[in-house]
């Protein structure tokens, strides 16, 4: 497999905090599992910011950003039983894909790291 493109963001925790008090903007961003584990986290702020930096890593990755039908909820940041994190595509986002890597298999891969203050996320699309 190629490196199609790698992508990178960083986010204050406190920017986000503020965000979530408009309740639009929050399932504009997020998937329903997204706030459903964010919700049941005990620092639900450096939860959402994980997955926004997750969301902006991976447009920047795909050589796009948020545009041209990409939707943030339908990034979907979630964690295996193991706790590493994952990105799910679905809806037209997948569709666009799909149609951009011309059918071909790919595979998104994810980190994510947070301090007090700030989220971070790496993602590597490859094809």
């Amino acid at each position: 497999m190629n490196i199609f493109g790698i992508g990178t963001d960083i986010v204050s925790v406190d920017r986000i905090k503020n965000s979530l008090k408009n309740k639009k903007l929050i399932s504009r961003i997020f998937n329903e599992k997204e706030i459903s584990k964010c919700k049941k986290n005990n620092n639900s702020a450096n939860c959402y910011a994980k997955r926004f930096a997750a969301k902006e890593a991976f447009s920047k990755a795909l050589g796009t950003g948020i545009s041209n039908g990409i939707n943030f909820n339908e990034i979907v940041v979630l964690n295996k039983k193991s706790g590493k994190p994952y990105i799910s595509i679905i809806g037209q986002t997948k569709k666009i894909l799909k149609k951009k890597f011309k059918r071909k298999k790919s595979k998104i891969s994810l980190s994510l790291s947070d301090e007090k203050k700030y989220a971070v996320a790496f993602v590597t699309i490859s094809l």
